[in-house]
């Protein structure tokens, strides 16, 4: 995990969100790391994270089965053309699928599929290279939509 989150704080804009107690974020997201395009710092009020680290299941999102020690999830935004590039099928075809606590393998995020988001349990050797392109991918992919946003 720790690589992962080094490699979001090298990107340029980066902003990485990781609440923790004695923050103003719900107990719930306490543990977790939620990484933005933000050049300014701040955390956008306007848009979602392009990824994710979680610690924990959540009360919609327990099929990974996050809860034991050691166990964590990168859910990444990747589009729909990328999504059915990793995973074979059209994003929110949830028929598709592996076991969503199979670790070290892309797979179709459990709850925010058809958004274009995928998942990965535990990356490691088999994953983690593709999932630090995909985080430079999905931060780049953030960083156009903020420069279209603010060239308007």
């Amino acid at each position: 995990m720790a690589q992962i989150i080094d490699t979001v704080h090298a990107l340029p804009g980066s902003l990485v969100l990781a609440p923790g107690p004695g923050s103003e974020f719900p107990e719930l997201a306490w543990g977790d790391s939620f990484f933005y395009y933000a050049p300014d710092g701040q955390v956008p009020t306007n848009t979602q994270p392009y990824a994710t680290v979680v610690t924990k299941d959540y009360p919609d999102d327990t099929g990974s089965d996050l809860d034991p020690a050691g166990r964590w999830r990168l859910n990444l935004h990747v589009g729909r053309d990328r999504f059915t590039e990793l995973t074979g099928a059209t994003p929110g075809d949830l028929a598709v699928g592996r076991d969503p606590s199979a670790t070290d393998v892309v797979m179709a995020h459990p709850v925010y599929s058809a958004l274009g988001w995928v998942a990965i349990v535990n990356p490691a050797e088999g994953t983690l290279s593709l999932a630090l392109d995909l985080l430079r991918e999905a931060h780049e992919a953030a960083a156009a939509r903020y420069r279209r946003r603010h060239a308007e």
